[in-house]
């Protein structure tokens, strides 16, 4: 009888004995607490018991404004909250986060993921299963099928082609990611990953790869995200890698007033050497095409004010200034 005891003891523990002995979980929320309570459930029931023994969850409660749910105990090593003075928004709830896990005195491999249930908790093992593989590595979830609307989905694919032109990177991933443990304090000095933590990742030139996971439904409540929030988020990823977006934009004002010259160019050989006569085309056509020489000069201009302005501010780093967001942590167990 204890025979059997002992093997299968070794038999449930051996798909994870390269694993640490503490994985943290990072779960920004704000008001979904409900989604939160069924999350963690779901983490208790799809997730094998050697694994959820090892988990660690940090709750980074964006100053909600509805009260916490009663939420579900006894899953993982222990459970706490972090409560933050302001809401302060998604990307900026994680930062705090990871900042605040690679302060303690020890740290250990990470998981980043959403409250709502979309990121699947059955996935956790292959991001650690493809961390083991490549241990420098930070690896997201590719989705490679999403639940929302048609509209949404459209959108953005929209955001990935413009984010592939204006930065030349392509952006396929989202927030679900694995941190390991000794990259956790460089992440955390990276000050883009305050304003977009998979841009900032990009930014960094940490190591990075992604595997293709499945987008999971929504468990409760309604998703916060709409065509601004997309937008706004879209943005905030561009702006992180502005280096590059501006020297493009550049490079398309300076194709801009070349192909400008040449039309000026073409309009005063058919206007001199020609005897196409409309009264007045020619002079409106070279002043529309100086017009836009004037408006690629003046946005090659700002962009280069802009580019050496946020060269020479102080950045903002995350690991150096969280705290003075954090309120208290509570400990559920």
């Amino acid at each position: 009888m204890i025979t059997t005891f002992l093997y299968f003891l070794i038999v449930l523990n051996s798909d994870f004995a390269g694993y640490p002995d503490r994985i943290n979980i990072v779960i920004p929320l704000f008001n979904d607490w409900q989604a939160l309570g069924l999350l963690l459930e779901r983490i208790r029931s799809v997730c094998e018991p050697g694994l959820v023994r090892r988990m660690v969850f940090l709750i980074v409660d964006d100053c909600s404004v509805m009260n916490g749910e009663t939420l579900p105990v006894g899953i993982g090593q222990s459970l706490s909250v972090l409560r933050l003075f302001r809401n302060v928004g998604h990307q900026k709830a994680i930062a705090i986060g990871l900042s605040y896990l690679a302060s303690l005195p020890e740290q250990y491999p990470t998981i980043v993921m959403d409250s709502d249930g979309e990121d699947r908790p059955e996935d956790i093992a292959k991001l650690l299963e493809t961390g083991l593989n490549q241990p420098n590595s930070i690896v997201f979830a590719h989705r490679s099928k999403r639940h929302e609307s048609f509209l949404f989905r459209a959108f953005y694919e929209l955001y990935k082609t413009v984010f592939r032109l204006l930065t030349g990177k392509v952006i396929t991933f989202g927030n679900f990611s694995y941190v390991p443990a000794q990259q956790l304090p460089r992440l955390t000095h990276v000050s883009e990953i305050w304003n977009n933590y998979p841009g900032g990742v990009i930014r960094s030139r940490l190591p990075y790869t992604a595997v293709p996971l499945e987008r999971g439904p929504r468990l409760a409540g309604e998703s916060k995200m709409n065509f601004v929030s997309l937008v706004m988020h879209g943005l905030s990823a561009v702006s992180v890698l502005i280096d590059t977006t501006a020297v493009r934009l550049v490079l398309f004002c300076v194709m801009m007033v070349a192909v400008s010259l040449l039309g000026i160019g073409v309009v005063v050989t058919l206007r001199l050497f020609t005897d196409t006569a409309v009264p007045g085309w020619a002079s409106y056509l070279v002043f529309s095409f100086l017009i836009v020489i004037l408006q690629a000069f003046l946005i090659s201009l700002l962009l280069v004010f802009i580019v050496l302005s946020y060269r020479t501010q102080p950045q903002f780093i995350p690991a150096r200034q969280f705290q003075d967001f954090v309120e208290r942590v509570d400990q559920v167990y």
